[in-house]
């Protein structure tokens, strides 16, 4: 497989290099898909996360153990104003 980088992309790359922590392009390119693949993992898990907290809003909101959106709206702008209180 061949691949063309950009101009900033060669310049970071040899910056990297410059800075010792690497000792090759190759150990560069390695980094960065080492970081897209941990990245790909954490997103898989905070999607695994959020539905399951979704799940459990939805069952609560299914017994009625839910707020109003309108009650919701009102205490959220009361918080926003006490803080703007005790910054200002």
């Amino acid at each position: 497989m061949s691949i063309s980088l950009k101009p900033e992309q060669e310049q970071f790359i040899q910056e990297k290099l410059k800075s010792g922590k690497y000792q090759s392009v190759d150990e560069v390119i390695m980094e960065a898909f080492r970081l897209l693949e941990e990245r790909d993992e954490l997103y898989g898990l905070w999607v695994e996360q959020t539905r399951k907290e979704a799940a459990v809003g939805l069952e609560e909101l299914s017994q009625g153990q839910g707020l109003d959106g309108e009650t919701v709206i009102a205490h959220l702008r009361e918080r926003f104003r006490q803080a703007r209180e005790t910054q200002g």
